[in-house]
């Protein structure tokens, strides 16, 4: 075999290298032509807004490699529906160039519910939207702080913060209403215990700010209430009067007060 190549002349060999050199490089050439459908292009159809299924369909039989690059959650948006595609449609490129599909998750992902209490109407919403949350009904409560977050509830309860619920869920706001133009003597609620007393503040739009209990309630509920603030009666024995929306500040004990204590006078 080496004799065939040291046995000719020096100039044939150089000639012979040169012609396979020019062989293999115009080999080359042909095949790249071939492999990148060089001058072979087509426009990306748009698929943005159709289902899956049926953009991949269109994309394959149109010579074009389909992947899901992302799926996000848009409760606006149906499930499994193209939101994005690179490259966008009409886009010229070369034939069996990838096309990279973003969708919509069909199942919405859980978040995390956040305490809106004491917030503002406005931050809430604002708070709600973040999470991709929706504001469900609005529910006015007479409170002293108007606009003001009360409570937050999920399918007609109160929903805990950190409970997670599906994204897109709608939640109601309980808002205060702020203090009324009406105003009323002060309910006596000394001798009342806490669930009855609260019964009756809240039917008459008042609301319990301060509960303070001894150390031997051990059941609040039933515990007696022995002072309030503000108190039905005045230092001279005048009815105090109170408007929608305020608050009472009460104390518990485990001990029912004498009734006498009804007329108390506030602590100096």
């Amino acid at each position: 075999m080496f004799k065939f190549i040291t046995g000719r002349p020096l100039w044939v060999n150089i000639l012979a290298g040169i012609v396979l050199a020019v062989g293999v490089f115009s080999l080359l050439i042909l095949s790249l032509n071939w492999l990148t459908h060089h001058g072979k292009s087509k426009a990306v159809p748009g698929v943005v807004g159709k289902k899956f299924d049926d953009a991949r369909s269109m994309l394959e039989k149109m010579g074009f490699d389909v992947e899901i690059q992302d799926s996000i959650y848009i409760d606006s948006i149906p499930p499994l529906t193209v939101i994005k595609q690179v490259p966008e449609g009409d886009a010229v490129v070369k034939v069996n160039r990838e096309v990279y599909l973003t969708i919509n998750r069909s199942v919405p992902p859980l978040v995390p519910m956040t305490n809106l209490v004491g917030f503002s109407f406005r931050s809430a919403v604002m708070s709600l939207q973040n999470m991709g949350l929706r504001l469900g009904d609005t529910i006015y409560k007479p409170d002293f702080a108007r606009n003001s977050v009360l409570d937050q509830w999920y399918n007609g309860q109160t929903i805990s913060p950190g409970t997670k619920i599906p994204m897109g869920s709608s939640i109601t706001l309980v808002l205060g209403t702020g203090v009324g133009e009406v105003d009323f003597p002060v309910p006596d609620l000394i001798g009342m215990t806490y669930s009855d007393a609260k019964m009756l503040v809240e039917s008459d739009g008042l609301n319990f700010f301060s509960v303070i209990t001894d150390n031997d309630v051990k059941d609040t509920a039933n515990a007696y209430i022995y002072w309030q603030n503000p108190a039905r009666y005045t230092d001279d024995h005048k009815l105090q009067r109170i408007f929608v929306g305020q608050t009472i500040d009460i104390k518990l004990s485990s001990q029912k007060p004498a009734i006498a204590d009804s007329t108390h006078k506030l602590p100096q």
